[in-house]
């Protein structure tokens, strides 16, 4: 593609089209028009509770379809965009991390959740990380085109270094850090969400919205709890804007702790 649009996103824009086109399937593409998208997408929320994240995706779609492959001048983007929600993400307390990791007696399955902790990174980075993405003596995990096409570093935790050359030992993989059934290509998606809602589901957290995102959004969120300035979370976790690493600072615990409530001040000083 020229515009070196990712495999997985081109993909995406297929199947949603795929399915905007199913649903109305007495209309031919272009007589859809921007309020059929919009009562498309509603009708998704509703019948498919589908979250805000995957509505977005569906409007890029069309977005993207009748931009560039079917041009319109009747569809305005913007307007298919839900409205922004300010939901919180989930985060593990440090408690139940420790929790999280010793119940987990599978050596791959403890290396995938401990890195996904350790540095940040997000699922399909952790599935595509080489062998030679480790720097093992400036303790560095290098992400090779992650989100955005972009390379990064970000932190290779030390207490993980032996762990991870016992594992490599006992596993050989080929070319990725963690491979699948077949040697030389990543582990798949599904295989790791599916084991690691196992072990959130053992610590009594299952169904919840736990998922492989919460390590992310839990290591940023401690980071910033140890005193890691929002600055240098932005480049460990690769967003584009700091408006997007921001929400950690609602997250935060260490300094909502510390707060007094002026009641409790009240009360101390009371006669």
């Amino acid at each position: 593609m020229a515009k070196q649009y990712a495999t997985r996103t081109i993909r995406n824009y297929m199947q949603d089209m795929r399915f905007l086109f199913s649903h109305y399937y007495d209309l031919l593409p272009c007589s859809i028009s921007q309020q059929d998208i919009i009562n498309y997408i509603s009708f998704i929320i509703k019948e498919h509770g589908v979250g805000r994240e995957k509505c977005h995706q569906v409007a890029q779609s069309c977005s993207f379809y009748y931009k560039h492959v079917y041009p319109s001048a009747f569809i305005v983007p913007s307007a298919f965009y839900p409205r922004k929600t300010h939901k919180l993400p989930q985060v593990f307390s440090v408690a139940q991390i420790q929790q999280l990791l010793a119940v987990i007696s599978n050596q791959k399955h403890l290396m995938v959740v401990s890195l996904f902790y350790g540095s940040g990174v997000r699922m399909n980075e952790l599935r595509k990380i080489k062998l030679t993405d480790i720097d093992s003596e400036s303790y560095q995990l290098k992400v090779v085109a992650g989100k955005g096409g972009k390379d990064r570093f970000t932190i290779l935790p030390k207490d993980l270094l032996e762990p991870l050359r016992t594992y490599f030992k006992s596993y050989r993989p080929k070319t990725y850090l963690f491979e699948g059934q077949r040697a030389g290509a990543p582990m798949h998606e599904r295989s790791i969400q599916h084991f690691l809602q196992l072990y959130i589901t053992k610590i009594g957290l299952g169904g919840k919205d736990y998922s492989a995102h919460t390590l992310r959004h839990s290591f940023a969120t401690h980071l910033l709890d140890a005193g890691t300035d929002i600055h240098t979370i932005k480049e460990l976790l690769g967003h584009s804007n700091l408006d997007t690493t921001m929400i950690y600072l609602h997250l935060q615990q260490s300094k909502r702790s510390a707060i007094v409530s002026p009641f409790d001040r009240v009360m101390q000083h009371k006669i």
